[in-house]
């Protein structure tokens, strides 16, 4: 009987241990739960702070004066920041417009008849120059071009670098040919041509043939990849005020090229930043 009473006394020993573990268990929980609620309540509190921040970034680039909606308006601007219809800050220096270290050139963005490439591929050698183009965006065309050639397909730059004058007399003769208001569509006043930038080359035919050839197609395809893109897209002539060039191809850089690419259905640099492109 004694050891019988023993064995209960015993069980019933075990059990309050059991018990005293519960609690004790339960009340580790619970701290470790509180615990990661203050975490969290601290982790929200830092991204609404992160919020407010970024709302007060917004804020001050809004009192910012709106970028122009014309060459004209253009023309008045002092050097500094402003605003695009995008949220971009558009830069001005030197009477030159820049949106995250691109240039701006299209018909409400000039250059100076002075103006030439910053880094140039070689050395300007005269009036034009299909070499004396930025050196990044020939390094990337030599590349693209290298590619092309190991698929069967021949592409080469047709028209690099053009100088203001050079620009100007070749504007001054289409226009002698078809009119002010028909050139306008198809070529660039001076110092509106993204040609005197260095940043931008013509391939091949220089026509509308070339988007139905093989090196046509497979440059709208994959002109992105390297960097490129289709400056003048089919169906974006009243935004970009040109019409569609499938040969006419812009150095931006990867990642942009390939968010303009769009998915085939390429967007303009105007589109994108919130920019305009007229004269008046």
């Amino acid at each position: 009987m004694k050891k019988k009473k023993k064995r209960n006394k015993w069980k019933k020993n075990i059990y309050i241990l059991i018990f005293i573990i519960l609690i004790l268990g339960g009340s580790i929980t619970i701290k470790k739960l509180l615990k990661n609620n203050n975490k969290n309540n601290i982790t929200k509190e830092n991204i609404n702070n992160d919020k407010n921040e970024k709302k007060e970034e917004t804020k001050t680039n809004v009192n910012l004066e709106k970028a122009p909606n014309n060459y004209q308006e253009f023309i008045k601007l002092k050097d500094g920041e402003y605003l695009t219809s995008k949220g971009y800050t558009l830069s001005i220096k030197e009477g030159i417009a820049y949106i995250d270290n691109n240039i701006i050139v299209n018909k409400t963005y000039s250059v100076p008849n002075s103006y030439q490439p910053q880094n140039p591929n070689e050395p300007l050698t005269g009036e034009k120059c299909n070499n004396c183009i930025d050196k990044e965006a020939m390094q990337a065309f030599k590349m693209m071009q290298s590619d092309a050639t190991s698929l069967g397909l021949s592409i080469y730059i047709s028209s690099g670098y053009r100088s203001y004058n050079y620009q100007e007399n070749l504007y001054n003769r289409y226009v002698s040919n078809s009119g002010k208001e028909k050139a306008d569509t198809y070529s660039a006043r001076p110092g509106h041509s993204e040609h005197q930038t260095g940043t931008c080359f013509d391939l091949n035919s220089i026509d509308d043939s070339f988007a139905n050839t093989d090196e046509g197609k497979w440059i709208n395809e994959n002109a992105s990849f390297y960097g490129f893109i289709i400056r003048y897209p089919k169906g974006k002539e009243s935004i970009t005020g040109y019409q569609y060039e499938s040969w006419h191809l812009r150095y931006v850089g990867k990642e942009l090229a390939e968010k303009l690419y769009h998915d085939g259905d390429w967007q303009t640099l105007e589109e994108y930043y919130g920019i305009s492109s007229s004269y008046e």
